[in-house]
């Protein structure tokens, strides 16, 4: 990670409101438990696959608020927000990718540990350097009353989001913003037919 510590969510909006940098910690800290779960090996094989397509469901709705948002902000604001935002995007899209081949396979396959161990280490690499680069950068970068706008709409981006993962979705504005709140309809349709596990209260 950099030099530069991450300020725990609650820490730099004084005021009350959390801004970008403090929800999308969380998300990440919350997504940890998940992964903590899996890498234990505790439960049964309904068990394990509900909470995988949990941790699915709160990675695409986390990657699509962070495409839409966090990376068109960097672009803007930061001399190598280009390059930042290539790399992350980039990263999405690999993860996405191994989510899609997790949702097929059963979770009393050796595939599965696999799957699940490969996906995780790569998500905590994208963790480590949003949290070591990019988010000091934008914090030194960006009005914290900007940064609080932001973290208003990751949030209702993250609300419309899709809850499985579209390797082929368009990741940039402005087609992710046109397309995304539809996919995610139809996604949660499919996931109320299926009673299929989204957020971690359903656990």
């Amino acid at each position: 990670m950099g030099d530069t510590p991450i300020p725990m969510p609650g820490d730099a909006a004084r005021g009350g409101a959390q801004d970008l940098v403090d929800v999308l910690v969380e998300d990440h800290r919350e997504v940890e438990e998940l992964f903590r779960e899996l890498e234990s090996g505790k439960g049964d094989a309904e068990r394990r696959r509900q909470v995988a397509d949990v941790m699915i469901a709160e990675l695409v709705r986390h990657s699509v608020a962070e495409e839409q948002y966090l990376y068109p902000t960097a672009r803007g604001v930061l001399p190598d927000g280009d390059e930042l935002a290539d790399h992350e995007t980039h990263e999405h899209a690999e993860a996405e990718k191994l989510m899609k081949r997790l949702e097929g396979v059963d979770p009393r396959d050796a595939e599965f540990d696999r799957l699940v161990g490969q996906l995780i280490d790569d998500v905590r690499h994208h963790i480590e350097e949003e949290e070591g680069v990019l988010f000091p950068k934008l914090r030194q970068a960006c009005p914290q009353h900007e940064l609080v706008d932001l973290a208003r709409r990751i949030a209702a981006a993250k609300d419309a989001a899709p809850t499985r993962p579209h390797p082929s979705s368009p990741s940039n504005p402005p087609w992710n913003q046109l397309l995304d709140p539809g996919t995610g309809l139809v996604d949660k349709m499919r996931d109320a037919l299926s009673r299929r596990s989204t957020t971690p209260d359903d656990l």
